[in-house]
């Protein structure tokens, strides 16, 4: 997170006081500052919440500010934009949301965008370049694959990747043949994986990059934080250089907005920024404004439907239709992998709430499984506050070959399951009745 100097150095006319980040020499935790972090009431008429800021553009003080606001946006001053310009660029309820992100993770600087793609998107637009070979984990959500494969394959990019639970010796052996290909200029992880549950060893990768590279060629560490962040997972404290979101998920956790964003250092997000101002990826001021509400309530969301999925979860292992549940709160007991199990203990503080049932059988059961459900809703998406499921390979990653879905765990009777905060017995008493219909 910013220090106080920074946070009150920037946009006056939305936070002239500093804000309140300790007190008695306590430094406040992410869920009180989301109540206020980046916001001066005074500067809205003395309203409690930020109003929505409907504007396509801002008026300067004075022709120098105008300039001085521009020279942040075009580069020739590092740091950004100093004060409110355009809504292609920045706007209130968007820089106060970046805020508030970066607290989550205690990262420097943080950008919003218009979904989580968008962000990928984005990201991988400010580094890569034609020739270049991406190191990648797998699977990926498969938007992220095909955004990588084919989009970017069009223009001479190709791609190495190597398996979510990987050891350090194979993950090191992934680089090593990508750089003998060509440039790597970022290495981008997902974990858990999705669908699959698969944890990425962040500390492994970031040795990995280390000694592979010197100093002042080191490809940046972008990681999909989505499935266990912000609560149970801070990647940038474990090596990773940048953490991605789709704030549709546990962020936005109402199942009613799309949104992306990305926080990390201030010279790694700056070059992202640029790029985000000539595209114009970034958040509109009312989903911005929809998220700043949806902060507020976010460990109390993510906690509930953790301990639901536990409870569920733990119903479910031992079930005669079940074959398996990849679920990371099993891994430290009996029976766990103990690489993965390994991974867990070193980066997670949770297990989070979304996880991978494979059913006995094929698509034919789980689709009578989820064609059954009552209670949980057959969706695709997660982390919001109701249950969803969906089958991957017939949905998600359809687009994704065959024989790369079998490589990757990705099968016909694979059903990901988010939990979401309704009462767990009447979950269990759904999952219970809809495992009878297969």
């Amino acid at each position: 997170m910013a220090d106080e100097s920074d946070i009150t150095g920037t946009t006056p006319r939305r936070r002239p006081k500093p804000d309140v980040l300790e007190i008695g020499g306590r430094r406040l935790k992410p869920s009180t500052l989301m109540m206020g972090h980046g916001f001066d009431p005074a500067l809205s008429e003395g309203s409690l919440k930020p109003p929505i800021f409907l504007t396509s553009t801002f008026v300067f003080e004075n022709a120098a500010a105008g300039k001085r606001h521009f020279e942040g946006v075009t580069g020739k001053r590092p740091g950004g934009a100093e004060g409110l310009i355009y809504s292609r660029f920045n706007g209130p309820d968007q820089e106060i949301l970046e805020d508030r992100l970066s607290v989550w993770e205690d990262a420097e600087d943080a950008l919003s965008f218009s979904s989580g793609m968008s962000a990928i998107a984005t990201l991988l637009l400010a580094f890569v370049q034609p020739g270049d070979v991406v190191v990648h984990s797998g699977p990926l959500y498969a938007a992220t694959e095909t955004l990588i494969a084919r989009i970017l394959g069009r223009f001479g990019v190709s791609w190495l990747d190597f398996p979510a639970g990987a050891t350090e010796a194979e993950i090191a052996d992934t680089v090593e043949r990508a750089k003998a290909m060509g440039r790597v200029p970022l290495i981008y992880l997902e974990s858990p994986a999705n669908p699959t549950n698969a944890l990425v060893d962040v500390q492994a990768v970031a040795r990995v990059r280390d000694a592979a590279f010197p100093a002042d060629a080191r490809p940046p560490i972008a990681i999909d934080n989505t499935f266990l962040g912000p609560l149970w997972h801070h990647p940038l404290r474990h090596g990773a250089d940048l953490s991605v979101y789709s704030l549709t998920k546990y962020a936005g956790g109402h199942s009613d907005l799309v949104a992306g964003g990305i926080t990390g250092s201030k010279e790694l997000i700056n070059q992202i920024r640029m790029l985000r101002n000539t595209i114009g990826t970034i958040t509109d001021p009312n989903t911005a404004w929809m998220l700043l509400r949806s902060l507020e309530t976010l460990e109390l969301r993510m906690t509930r439907a953790g301990e639901n999925a536990d409870r569920i979860c733990r119903f479910l292992k031992d079930h005669p239709k079940v074959e398996s549940v990849g679920y990371l709160g099993f891994l430290e007991e009996e029976g766990g992998d103990p690489r993965q199990a390994d991974i867990y203990r070193r980066h997670c503080t949770g297990a989070g709430s979304t996880f991978s049932l494979y059913l006995k059988g094929g698509e034919k059961e789980a689709f009578a499984f989820l064609d059954a459900l009552k209670i949980a809703h057959l969706a695709v998406s997660l982390g919001g506050t109701e249950t969803l499921a969906s089958a991957p390979a017939a949905m998600t990653h359809l687009s994704v070959p065959d024989e790369r879905k079998q490589a990757l765990g990705i099968t016909d009777n694979l059903v990901r399951v988010s939990i979401g905060v309704e009462d767990a017995e009447d979950l269990i008493a759904d999952f219970d009745q809809a495992l009878k219909a297969v």
